[in-house]
């Protein structure tokens, strides 16, 4: 089995495949009644031998499993899995052949042998897709490029989760032995103007650096939302990876938020942290210090200023490269029409409350003075 399937964490991985399938599920719900034949398919090409040491399904039978189980799924779903591990493939192949009721998903999951590279990008750049969710999950960084992800993302309904090694692309942008990979990575010129830049920061703001630029890059190449997971080592002191989430919708993006919100450890005032941080239970003093709803209140007062918009309005106008989700904007106008800085319509008095707190539905109006 691949070194990632045994050095990673156990918990990591399963936060891993728990964001991935859970996505794919709510995107393909959304989905599947637009696409125009109803298919719609799922890519893993860095798909591993199929089950963890203990036994436990990885992400390519977490998706077969559960497909089997749902009779429209059974009939749309498309998927390719590929290893450039043939050991690897065949596992996966076997452990697919014993999932109960494989044989009656309409298309048979097919399992491939490849090294991911320049064939694969050319093949899928020549490859009109159906709706499809491609997850790349390399161990390192190598086969990991911007075109490999854009030859995906240029069709309908098409987006992107991959995995980000930072420790490895971090040491990587120093290494002029793998100056061929970065440069895929980030794109030529911007790898050259990221390299002088890193040499002077301290290891946060490097970081900061690092996922800054994939962004702008996965930005300027037509992935317009762009969302990272952040996972931390088990000491909580430095970042291992990112599960970098990239789509041309904002949907995607608000459905893939409010997974990531959910898997997130720590937070303050409900507000996710959009990283898995093994210490956060250990140091509850240390992230109750910040006050980050309180920061949405006062932002939303003042961006929204003399405006009057629905609470759906709001949300989807503001939360856009923010940590907050849904129920904290319902929050935070919540605290403002207490305090008798917004009014509502309906009023606090004539909407419904749900264990004990009045509710703040999509279509309440709300004018900011």
């Amino acid at each position: 089995m691949s070194k990632s399937f045994f050095d990673e964490q156990q918990e990591q991985s399963e936060i891993k495949a728990s964001i991935v399938t859970n996505y794919f599920w709510a995107w393909a719900k959304v989905i599947m009644p637009r696409a125009r034949d109803g298919r719609i398919g799922y890519i893993d090409l860095f798909a591993g031998p199929g089950r963890y040491k203990d036994g436990a399904s990885s992400t390519p039978l977490m998706i077969l499993e559960r497909a089997v189980g749902d009779e429209k799924m059974r009939n749309r779903l498309v998927t390719l899995f590929n290893d450039k591990d043939a050991g690897h493939a065949n596992s996966l192949e076997s452990a697919i052949g014993l999932i109960p009721g494989v044989n009656t998903l309409a298309h048979k999951p097919q399992v491939n042998n490849q090294e991911v590279g320049e064939e694969i990008v050319k093949m899928f750049e020549q490859t009109n897709f159906i709706p499809t969710l491609c997850f790349v999950d390399p161990w390192g960084y190598k086969g990991l490029s911007l075109r490999l992800i854009n030859s995906v993302l240029k069709d309908w309904a098409c987006e992107c989760v991959f995995f980000f090694n930072y420790n490895r692309i971090n040491m990587g942008l120093s290494n002029p032995f793998v100056v061929e990979h970065m440069n895929a990575l980030f794109g030529e010129e911007r790898a050259a103007a990221l390299r002088p830049r890193l040499a002077g920061l301290s290891a946060g703001d490097r970081e900061l650096a690092i996922v800054e630029e994939l962004a702008k890059a996965l930005i300027e190449m037509g992935g317009k939302y762009v969302l990272p997971f952040t996972f931390m080592n088990k000491n909580g002191t430095r970042t291992t990876h990112h599960l970098v989430f990239v789509s041309k919708h904002v949907l995607g993006y608000t459905i893939m938020k409010e997974i990531m919100a959910g898997e997130s450890s720590g937070g303050s005032q409900g507000v996710a942290t959009f990283r898995y941080n093994p210490a956060d239970d250990r140091f509850p003093l240390l992230f109750s210090l910040t006050r980050p709803l309180d920061d949405l209140v006062g932002r939303l007062a003042s961006d929204f200023s003399g405006q009057q918009l629905t609470m759906a309005q709001v949300f989807e106008r503001h939360h856009v490269g923010t940590p907050y989700i849904k129920r904290n904007y319902k929050e935070a106008l919540r605290r403002l029409e207490a305090k008798g800085l917004v009014q509502a319509s309906p009023t606090a008095a004539d909407r419904p409350s749900r264990k004990g707190e009045v509710t703040f539905a999509d279509d309440v109006l709300v004018k900011f003075p």
